[in-house]
């Protein structure tokens, strides 16, 4: 079946590591002792990076120093934690020892201000500090405040998915502030190099400080329609590590991992926006057939020939949990609800022969009320052809071709091929597939298409 609608972003990505910390790694040496601090001060920071970058901007207002001055206090650990063990509060410590540096930050513009005030005789004695922020003067301002706690990471997540940003930009911050992902991971991920993720992230906190983002949560009456741009760079996330696009594997499980722990996360901050579960809800059950998707050589199984033994069913339970609360607030289901609807038919179904492909169209037809989408449309008629046979999802299939809106796309000659085959076209449906495998970027998509077309043959 089609996949949904995304632009093409990502690939794979190793989680684990502190951002950019290489260097303090190397200088940590490599003995039992430092192996282990770095393993300590790396599941902390996989934890808990995105309370450490909210805490931080929230003390210092500025979204860039705080993610510098993180990134800072955890290469010192990396130096620090070999040579005199980890801390027993190492939140704390990190904590206290970005605010340390933040604070460093703050006396040198102090300085620098001052020198520039003497040399200008324009401010007077005592007035030399005016234009610098001000920090706290106590240590207990800044730690931990359980009450805010939540506010910050939700408000970090609003400024990575600030709409100022190109949507490239989005994803790649919200990975490595939100995600605790570092430049390298990122890049693995994105497939490109590690200096284009750089440059991106870079970027992107340039442009949040010239167009004066400031770091709190938006507006209530604003929330709402902010937060499909975080749900939207989720669904990025999740989606390229469900089906890569490009590159020789089909799964980044890792990747479609960190998007179903920003869900938890998005979901436990805001519990009364359904479509916050219905995102979570498709992750979970999209999810669950990975264990089934790929065979021991790494080549994709087909939804037909999958051993549904595999299906990891606790995670179609969590989905059905999360579509049901999601139902259960009485707003309607949205894009992510619908879709996780059809996920759930598949994951109720002991077959394909077994699938409710009826009810699959309905879905469909409402997902194309309320996210209109040529993918949509083109998944549609797989449906149709399940419930209704190829004749019908032909047609459908051959007007979005004379519109061209998929021009380019691999998936709609994919999809053409399969009924053409069905139809007994063979000549044509094997046109279809050897289109559809020069379009197609990923390596073990591809094989799959040129061995359906050879088979034609």
């Amino acid at each position: 079946m089609a996949r949904a609608d995304r632009p093409a972003l990502m690939g794979s990505a190793v989680r684990g590591g502190p951002p950019d910390a290489e260097p303090a790694r190397r200088a940590a040496g490599s003995t039992p002792d430092a192996a282990s601090a770095r393993r300590a001060v790396e599941a902390v920071w996989r934890i808990e990076s995105a309370r450490i970058v909210g805490a931080l901007a929230r003390f210092t207002r500025d979204f860039a120093l705080a993610e510098d001055v993180a990134q800072e206090a955890v290469a010192q650990a990396l130096v620090s934690w070999p040579r005199d063990g980890a801390p027993a509060d190492p939140v704390g410590w990190l904590l206290a020892t970005a605010r340390r540096r933040a604070i460093d930050g703050f006396r040198r513009r102090s300085a620098l201000d001052e020198r520039y005030a003497l040399l200008a005789g324009e401010l007077a004695e005592g007035e030399a500090h005016s234009g610098a922020p001000s920090p706290p003067e106590r240590a207990a301002d800044l730690p931990w405040d359980p009450d805010r706690i939540d506010d910050d990471v939700l408000a970090l997540m609003f400024v990575s998915c600030h709409p100022v940003l190109s949507p490239e930009a989005r994803v790649a911050l919200t990975l490595r502030v939100v995600g605790g992902l570092s430049s390298e991971e990122i890049a693995r991920a994105f497939l490109v190099p590690v200096a284009t993720v750089q440059a991106r992230i870079t970027r992107a906190k340039k442009t949040i400080a010239a167009a004066g983002v400031p770091f709190e949560l938006p507006p209530a009456e604003a929330r709402r329609e902010r937060l499909g741009g975080i749900l939207s760079v989720l669904y990025v996330i999740f989606t390229e590590g469900s089906t890569a696009t490009s590159g020789d594997r089909l799964l980044r499980a890792d990747l479609a991992q960190e998007a179903i722990r920003l869900a938890r996360m998005l979901v436990a901050l805001l519990p009364d926006e359904p479509e916050v579960h219905g995102l979570l809800a498709l992750c979970e059950l999209t999810a669950a057939r990975f264990p089934a998707r790929v065979g021991p050589d790494g080549e994709p199984v087909l939804l037909e020939d999958q051993d549904r033994r595999l299906w990891d069913r606790s995670a179609v339970r969590r989905g059905g949990a999360a579509i049901g609360r999601a139902a259960s607030l009485g707003l309607g289901l949205g894009p992510y609800g619908l879709q996780a609807a059809i996920a759930a038919c598949h994951a109720a179904a002991a077959s394909v022969e077994e699938t409710d492909w009826e009810r699959i169209v309905l879905l469909y037809e409402a997902l194309g009320r309320v996210a209109p989408s040529p993918v949509v449309e083109l998944n549609r008629a797989v449906a149709v052809a399940m419930a209704r046979g190829p004749g019908p999802a032909l047609a459908l299939v051959d007007g979005l071709a004379a519109n061209g809106r998929l021009a380019g796309s691999h998936l709609l000659p994919t999809v053409r091929g399969e009924l053409l085959t069905r139809l007994g076209r063979t000549a044509e449906a094997r046109t279809e597939l050897e289109r559809a495998a020069g379009l197609c970027r990923n390596a073990r998509e591809r094989s799959v298409l040129l061995r359906k077309a050879a088979a034609l043959g």
